[in-house]
């Protein structure tokens, strides 16, 4: 797909679900287009959904088995941070909130279709998922360097990034669900 001007990187992505449920698909995989995923872990990725155990499957670097691979002291912290907030308020803990290595069903596709945060959307989305009532789960994933482009994120954007999401949590806590369970 192309599209006419840049609409970030939640914007992107939510046109991808609306593409697949357009199109009635019933799995999608995403991967970071910076070459720091495996495209031959993808079959870890998609074990759970069709074992029927999750509706969003999510590449890990922290769970047991995961990437060995290191990222700057602050992306780390913040990482961190994520993962223990969105452990918190999900009740359910996850170690990498923020990996854009995921496999998702039909029924993440609906809920993602219909609505995505915008701005730095894995950590939102993973709350959202729990809230929708779907199921999550994380698989060990390998993760390399950086093989293409530079990161968007510097130390001024990641303290920023840090702030807004932490409050887009808040936020959304308390937000109404946008779609009944029955429709997803």
């Amino acid at each position: 797909m192309s599209l006419p001007f840049n609409l970030g990187i939640g914007g992107a992505v939510q046109t991808g679900f609306k593409y697949a449920l357009a199109h009635g698909y019933e799995t999608v995989l995403r991967l970071d287009g910076d070459g720091q995923h495996d495209p031959q872990q993808i079959p870890n990725l998609l074990e759970p959904l069709e074992r029927g155990e999750a509706d969003v499957v999510v590449g890990s670097r922290f769970v047991e088995g995961g990437s060995d691979y290191k990222a700057p002291f602050a992306r780390r912290a913040g990482i961190r941070w994520f993962a223990q907030l969105v452990s918190l308020l999900t009740r359910q803990k996850l170690t990498d909130t923020t990996s854009g290595f995921q496999a998702v069903n039909a029924r993440a596709i609906r809920l993602f279709a219909a609505d995505y945060p915008h701005d730095y959307p894995e950590v939102e989305a993973a709350v959202m998922v729990v809230r929708h009532k779907l199921r999550i789960a994380e698989v060990p994933a390998q993760m390399r360097g950086r093989e293409t482009g530079r990161s968007s994120i510097t130390l001024v954007r990641s303290l920023y990034y840090a702030v807004k999401v932490t409050l887009a949590l808040f936020v959304g806590m308390f937000r109404r669900r946008i779609l009944p369970l029955e429709e997803l």
